[in-house]
């Protein structure tokens, strides 16, 4: 029985795939008549309406090489993660495969040697690479090492990828940009880092010399159990990092009641934003060198 994203697929094929099913004078006269549209040469939709972000995707993959697969921000879209998005088409296509021709507007493409079930999934419709190869991609091509950082952690936040698939992927590239960074960044998530703030938190911490704080400690209250974004267990105190210029007015108040609950029954605790974290980090470490010193810490 065919899936709901492979249903989804065929409104969107290759115009051969189309005369295999459908038969040539079929498609020859749907697509005459209107009712079908052929966005480009060798690629039909059924259909005669603007396309969906999805079909856009397909006409651009189907106008590639047999054996291409949405690769980067394209795959990692369509398996689930939020919080980017790209107007462009990520495609990777088998090494030694001819560019498109003519260049498609919005089609990116890209080659690779390693485009096995291992890297590309063998089931999942449209095809596309996995997950961890989707966001090892994503890194190596983001315009900045800021964004890339921040496509790793989140891939790991939205529970996507797990640090084995993505140091299996990391392995599989071969010659790649940022691979230290990645590297890096998938060091950070295990570690606990789920944010790009709190990343930039131990890199002030390192900078000035401060202890490195565990990151992600669970406490508990009577209201409940919560996460510390940064502790120093030994002596009893911690940080949290809001993002408060991009959250909504009820996630800033339950933030902020948090915080109290964990004042009220657990360590000492400061509150940094994201924003003083980029902005402000000579600020930020002398407040942490203070609270660490009043707390016992004697600067070694």
């Amino acid at each position: 029985m065919a899936t709901a994203e492979h249903r989804r697929c065929m409104t969107v094929m290759r115009t051969a795939s189309a005369i295999e099913i459908h038969g040539r004078g079929r498609v020859r006269q749907a697509v005459a008549s209107g009712r079908w549209q052929r966005p480009q040469r060798g690629v039909v939709v059924d259909h005669n309406g603007p396309l969906t972000r999805d079909e856009t995707d397909l006409v651009r993959l189907h106008f590639c090489a047999p054996g291409s697969a949405l690769a980067g921000l394209s795959a990692l879209r369509l398996d689930g993660l939020d919080g980017f998005t790209t107007e462009h088409t990520d495609i990777v296509l088998p090494e030694g495969a001819r560019r498109p021709q003519p260049d498609v507007p919005g089609l990116v493409p890209h080659w690779s040697t390693e485009l096995t079930d291992l890297d590309v999934h063998p089931l999942r419709a449209p095809r596309r690479t996995r997950p961890a190869r989707s966001a090892v991609d994503a890194a190596a091509w983001a315009s900045t090492e800021r964004h890339a950082v921040a496509i790793v952690l989140a891939a790991f936040q939205q529970r996507l990828v797990n640090a084995d698939a993505m140091h299996g992927a990391v392995s599989r590239r071969g010659p790649i940009r940022r691979r230290a960074l990645i590297r890096e960044s998938v060091l950070d998530a295990v570690g606990g880092v789920h944010s790009l703030p709190e990343r930039d938190f131990t890199e002030i911490c390192r900078r000035h010399r401060l202890p490195l704080p565990t990151h992600q400690r669970p406490v508990r209250s009577p209201t409940g159990r919560y996460y510390l974004d940064a502790a120093w267990q030994q002596w009893d105190v911690a940080a949290e990092v809001h993002g408060l210029p991009h959250i909504e007015v009820k996630q800033w108040s339950a933030d902020v009641l948090r915080a109290n609950e964990v004042v009220i029954s657990g360590p000492r605790l400061v509150v940094f934003t994201s924003y003083a974290i980029r902005h402000q980090q000579t600020l930020v470490a002398d407040q942490l060198d203070r609270l660490l010193r009043s707390a016992g810490w004697n600067g070694t």
